[in-house]
């Protein structure tokens, strides 16, 4: 089992010297990975419903900050030597897929092969119309178009593509990534459509559990991961080389729902229970919300779970 981290998107920590701490200290520790969202704005009314929260209202409405997800990661690149950088998700139909194929193998060659990069279809038809972006309801149909395109892009001398949204031809793409024959793909989404696209296109599924909206019990992961085996197989892939990527929430111990632990909540052999029961299904990575306001606390908590929890996992 991998573990990573979500980096933090708004507030005191979101800033230069914070996040660069962050950064630097799960370097350290020896996490996988760290996480960064994908807002290029926040319109000031939202009606689309938010996926991960029980009543569909997105938390990160009201102050609209956020840092351009590939920025902040190139930025971090520069002052990390191991641990992976993962968009996740990124907005596939946010970004000419030329020029987002070209800032993401500028990031693996400048960060010597680090970038995972984690893709979704998005769900804020407010930010697909503010950015211009393609029809909001053909996403899923523009995200495989373009993950096929940055593909051919990254392997190809002489790429040439002729979909449905983008063209090109009679081009050089240099440099190529490092990682052969590209980066690692992980597919996010919950749905079928979702676990599909992981299974034909990507290298991993990355789902979102443990959280209200989205409980992911064991035994639920175990169906959707039958479906993703079954998908890899019928595209003549084989099932084993997928990951299976989970973001969740590291509750503090004391948190409970419903009269009962949740999951990832309580002491260090509870937490390390949790994640053996989640490796068994089949779980490769768990990547954790440790985010905090407080820089000391958030630092804090990454020490913890690398002295108590990684060390014994």
């Amino acid at each position: 089992m991998e573990f990573g981290f979500y980096l933090p998107s708004s507030g005191p920590t979101a800033q230069p010297e914070p996040l660069a701490e962050i950064a630097r200290r799960g370097d350290r520790l020896g996490f996988h990975c760290m996480v960064a969202g994908d807002h290029i704005l926040v319109p000031k009314s939202v009606d689309s419903p938010y996926p991960y929260t029980v009543g569909g209202v997105f938390s990160g409405a009201p102050s609209g900050e956020y840092f351009e997800q590939l920025t902040l990661l190139t930025f971090l690149a520069g002052i990390t030597q191991h641990i992976r950088l993962v968009p996740s998700v990124m907005i596939v139909p946010y970004r000419n897929p030329l020029l987002a194929a070209k800032i993401l193998a500028t990031i693996d060659v400048l960060s010597n092969g680090r970038l995972t990069l984690g893709v979704g279809v998005g769900w804020m038809e407010e930010e697909f119309q503010a950015l211009n972006a393609p029809p909001f309801a053909e996403r899923g149909a523009v995200t495989n178009e373009y993950i096929q395109a940055f593909k051919e892009l990254w392997t190809a001398d002489n790429p040439t593509f002729n979909g449905k949204y983008y063209q090109f031809s009679d081009i050089n793409f240099l440099p190529k990534p490092v990682q052969k024959p590209h980066p690692p793909i992980w597919v996010g989404g919950q749905s079928r459509r979702a676990i599909r696209r992981a299974a034909e296109l990507g290298n991993g599924w990355h789902p979102v559990g443990t959280i209200p909206a989205a409980p992911m019990e064991p035994e639920d992961l175990a169906q959707d991961l039958v479906r993703l085996r079954r998908y890899a197989e019928e595209a003549g892939r084989d099932p084993a080389e997928l990951d299976v990527a989970m973001k969740a929430p590291l509750y503090d111990p004391d948190i409970a729902g419903s009269g009962s632990r949740r999951r990832f909540a309580g002491e260090p052999e509870q937490v390390l229970q949790d994640i053996q029961t989640y490796a068994d299904v089949g779980v490769t990575h768990i990547i954790f919300d440790i985010r905090s306001d407080d820089l000391n606390q958030t630092t804090d908590r990454m020490a913890w779970f690398a002295d108590d929890i990684m060390a014994q996992a």
